[in-house]
């Protein structure tokens, strides 16, 4: 896992397959929380996600790459 120091408001987070998963809000308990534009359309729009800290490979430059592609990284997402 990274550290968590690194990573900062605004910064993409992106699968390991260079997807685009979501833009940091900010670090929160252990879990990244993403910004509300993120969320997705119907039932998950309007609400803000999370992904866990222990899914982070690498901070690097201005993005977060996760050890999982975008598609399995969004099934473990947490929603707030």
């Amino acid at each position: 896992m990274a550290d968590a120091s690194h990573i900062k408001e605004h910064m993409d987070v992106i699968g390991a397959d260079g997807v685009h998963v979501g833009t940091v809000d900010r670090v929160e308990g252990g879990r990244i929380k993403l910004t509300k534009a993120d969320s997705g359309e119907g039932a998950h729009k309007g609400h803000h996600h999370f992904i866990s800290l222990g899914l982070v490979a690498d901070v690097e430059g201005d993005k977060v790459r996760l050890s999982a592609n975008a598609d399995v990284a969004v099934t473990f997402e947490e929603e707030a």
